[in-house]
């Protein structure tokens, strides 16, 4: 039976205290304690005594600063810092050992900070006592130290907070205690204590210096380091990368690490925002503070699927939600959950009321924060949201998210470890590379307290073991603990291209090595910096392969494959020839032969949005625009009709429309600002009004008819029309079949006369126009559909109307422009079948929705340097270009 004897060791740090107990079980050293000297103290102190802890004196700060008058602070304690702030302070005075009640009459911010702490001591459980409580309380029970904690050992440490060191000399008359600081310098208030203080020689390792070109290329290095000492052999419990600011490189290391493949262990733990668990509180803290929209929800969703009122929703339920509907008003939630029926439903069963229950619950907003976690989130995600509640307002729980760090699941003591430098003095490894060595960011700058400002107490009073000196201190003794290779490392320039200087530790410490950020590295971190490394490897790759030929193409005059050269006959161009055509899809065909494959061919489109814009674009105010037109004037055919309407009649009945589109549109699509929507919604009422009241051109006892289907449109309204919807309408000898909705179409009494309108809400051009290019093909397509459909006997007028100032441009000879076009068509439909999907002068412009597809700046470069070559391609086809 092996009886061992108690003892005690002092460390600093979660990793010194991971690498101490790990290293006594190794060595069998049963019956050592590891710990920090506040828990130490804790021990000795006994009974149910325990320290104040980060978590609870944030949920009594937030229960007592409300409560508490704080004098000249308190226009400031409801803002989000204010907890954070507060904490702090609290922590610097208790580290320092300061009677913040006798010091109370000084000055009127500290008798705040003093009636602050009684408040917050007084909601904290009677057992969770500061730091000179716990030493009186260790104090009157020292003598059971012996028992206790046994023979001391203190590890690791270069300072001790000054509320702890009268404990530390009044153990040293009931038990040894040593000091063993090795290498690491010894404070001067150890003499005269009894601490018996074990020193050893510093070691001597390699030391080297290094500048990068930023703190992510200094990033990279150092994964290239790590990797090149695994590879030769070096255990990674031996190597360490470190900082004094370690929250500048953490999303470098987060991206680096899953792209190497490396156990790269965060010792002071990774952002919570980073993990899934973080993401889904935070998708509820966007709600929370911003409000409810379709896009909020729909993240809500996908992180929280079984959890809370989504659980019971069937699979695909968000197929009900409108795709470009923002949904951000309450009122807009309420009419698409009126409108719902079981049908709309995957499962046919009705799911509204348990949707409108989350939506309701979610529209409480900030003061019901707690109630909307507890109703959606569950398990880990339940905590951080707990958590973050207890560290900040819940008006700003999201930033307060960012801010809040966990455990990456890593073994600290077989992974290499990334971690602030005061971790790696405290557990010192084998091989190391310090990271921004830069002035002003190690050693870091003395700040005041932000709430007791130096004035009020002396900065070394109150901070008595200030950053700066801290950092100094790591720094020489991480140089003095390091058995073999130490690299100093630094970056040139910051995120914004600005240059840094180094930083005052770097002198005496040799010259340092320039790495380019583009240098072929000598060990590569990854499968994607091995390739970059090797060109010739990687240019056997069959993605680089493709992607060299592309580049290679674009650069070229001639027209290749990839700038839109198809196969003959090819199936896929040979179905979307036969698809029945509309006047837009046609434009395209002509204008822009490439962009009409990829919409048709391969269905892409530019990714819609329903985050509310700031100002509608022109094709958004174009819709609302004809919605209220086609509204307006069905409003007037149910009377008497537009051809008897008066100026007052027409207003009264766009007003009316314009408030019903507006329902409509804020339930379906995004909208801008209020200000700005409502002046949008006047504009379109004038223009609206100014449309319907033109009238240069009135047919007697005329029926008027707004968005008219044609060719098999579906009608977008319960409105007769004047025709058979389903009959087909076919242009003579192109093979094209076309559909389409008219804008406007008014026919006169005895049938004999049609007027088709086409409205344009943007500005006219100068002079008279026919084709314009190939751009408008409305006129005169629209003017033959109507003649097919209501026969050879009936003349029509075909016109653009602008409008905003207003002008009615009239096609002069419809019969002659169809022939005109009918030869274009032809031309374009055999050019497209042979294979030449080639760009044409839409490609790349300011309204090609896909130019994201093309080489960038396409319009500027490469159109130019292509089009010569499509134009003698194309042939006929590229002579609409130039018609007038």
């Amino acid at each position: 039976m092996i009886i061992a004897s108690r003892s005690t060791q002092i460390v600093h740090g979660r990793l010194a205290m991971r690498e101490s107990r790990l290293a006594a079980g190794r060595s069998g050293r049963h019956g050592l304690q590891v710990m920090s000297f506040e828990q130490a103290a804790v021990r000795l102190a006994g009974g149910f005594i325990r320290p104040i802890d980060d978590e609870s004196l944030r949920a009594a700060i937030l229960v007592a600063l409300p409560a508490t008058s704080m004098g000249e602070l308190e226009s400031i304690k409801a803002l989000p810092g204010m907890i954070d702030a507060a904490v702090d302070t609290l922590h610097k005075a208790w580290r320092a050992g300061l009677d913040l009640a006798a010091r109370a009459a000084d000055h009127p911010r500290l008798g705040a900070i003093a009636r602050l702490e009684a408040a917050v001591l007084d909601q904290l459980p009677s057992g969770m006592m500061r730091p000179v409580d716990i030493v009186a309380a260790a104090t009157a029970r020292i003598g059971h130290a012996p028992a206790v904690l046994g023979p001391l050992e203190i590890v690791g440490l270069t300072e001790l907070s000054p509320c702890w060191r009268p404990l530390l000399q009044a153990l040293t008359a009931h038990i040894p205690v040593q000091w063993t600081a090795g290498p690491r310098s010894v404070p001067a208030w150890l003499d005269g204590t009894g601490v018996a203080v074990a020193r050893a020689p510093a070691q001597a390792p390699a030391i080297s210096a290094a500048s990068a070109a930023t703190a992510y290329h200094e990033a990279i290095e150092a994964m290239r380091w790590a990797r090149s000492l695994l590879a030769s052999g070096v255990p990674a419990s031996e190597i360490a990368i470190a900082t004094a600011s370690p929250a500048d490189y953490d999303d470098h290391f987060l991206a680096l690490r899953a792209d190497a493949n490396i156990d790269l262990h965060f010792v002071h733990g990774v952002r919570t925002v980073t993990t899934r668990d973080g993401q889904a509180a935070a998708a509820l803290a966007d709600i929370v503070v911003r409000g409810l929209s379709q896009s909020r929800l729909r993240r809500l969703t996908a992180l929280c699927r079984d959890s809370g009122p989504f659980e019971t929703l069937p699979e695909g339920w968000l197929r009900v939600l409108p795709t470009d509907a923002p949904l951000s008003t309450p009122g807009a939630w309420g009419r698409l959950l009126t409108r719902l029926t079981p049908e709309d439903w995957p499962d046919g069963a009705d799911h509204a009321p348990a949707l409108r229950t989350a939506v309701e619950i979610l529209a409480k907003g900030p003061d019901a924060a707690g109630e909307i976690g507890e109703a959606f989130l569950e398990g880990r995600a339940l905590a951080i949201w707990r958590k973050a509640l207890l560290a900040g307002p819940a008006a700003s729980i999201d930033a307060t998210l960012e801010t809040l760090k966990q455990d990456d699941g890593l073994e600290a003591c077989v992974c290499i470890t990334w971690m602030p430098a005061s971790a790696l003095a405290a557990a010192p490894r084998r091989f190391v590379r310090l990271l921004g060595l830069n002035s002003a960011r190690w050693p870091r700058g003395i700040a005041e307290d932000r709430l007791i400002p130096d004035h009020i107490i002396p900065t070394p009073v109150l901070d008595p073991l200030p950053v700066n000196l801290a950092d100094h201190r790591d720094f020489e003794t991480i140089l003095a603990t390091t058995a073999d290779n130490v690299v100093l490392s630094r970056a040139r320039r910051d995120s914004d291209g600005r240059l840094l200087g180094r930083s005052p530790l770097l002198a005496g410490h040799g010259d340092e090595t320039y790495l380019r950020r583009n240098a072929t590295p000598g060990h590569a971190f990854s499968e994607t910096d091995r390739l970059m490394a090797r060109p010739q490897e990687f240019a056997a790759d069959p993605q680089a392969v493709g992607a060299q030929g592309c580049w290679r193409d674009w650069r070229q005059t001639e027209i290749t494959p990839h700038d839109g050269l198809v196969r003959a006959d090819h199936p896929l161009v040979l179905a979307i020839l036969g698809r029945t055509q509309s006047a837009s899809s046609l434009r395209r065909l002509l204008r822009n032969p490439l962009g009409f494959v990829w919409v048709y061919a391969f269905g892409w489109r530019e990714p819609q949005s329903s985050a509310e814009p700031l100002v509608l674009d022109a094709l958004g105010i174009g819709d609302l625009i004809h919605l209220v037109l086609d509204r307006a004037l069905r409003d007037l055919e149910t009377g008497d009709g537009l051809a008897s309407a008066n100026a007052e009649t027409i207003e009264a009945a766009v007003a009316r429309a314009a408030q019903a589109v507006a329902v409509d549109w804020e339930s379906e699509r995004p909208v801008p600002p209020a200000v700005i929507w409502g002046r949008t919604l006047d504009d379109a009422r004038v223009m609206a009004g100014c449309a319907l009241s033109y009238g240069d051109d009135l047919l007697p006892g005329a029926r008027s008819y707004g968005e008219v289907p044609f060719g098999g449109s579906e009608p977008k309204s319960e409105a007769e029309a004047p025709w058979d919807t389903s009959t087909p309408v076919t242009i003579p000898d192109t093979g094209f079949s076309i559909a389409g909705y008219i804008d406007r179409l008014d026919i006169s009494g005895d049938g004999k006369r049609a007027l088709v309108r086409d409205y344009k809400t943007g500005r006219p051009p100068r002079g008279d126009i026919r084709l314009n290019g190939g751009r408008e093909l409305q006129r005169c397509l629209y003017a033959f559909a109507v003649k097919a459909l209501l026969g050879d006997d009936v003349a029509i007028s075909a016109s653009l109307l602008y409008p905003r100032e207003p002008v009615d441009l009239q096609l002069d000879d419809p019969e002659a422009v169809l022939a005109e076009i009918t030869g274009y068509l032809r031309a374009a439909r055999a050019s497209l079948a042979t294979g030449a999907a080639l760009p044409g002068p839409d490609t790349g412009g300011d309204y090609d929705d896909l130019a994201f597809a093309l080489p960038a700046n396409a319009s500027a470069a490469y159109c130019k340097r292509k089009m010569p070559a499509a134009t003698e391609r194309l042939g006929e086809v590229a002579q609409v270009w130039e018609a007038e």
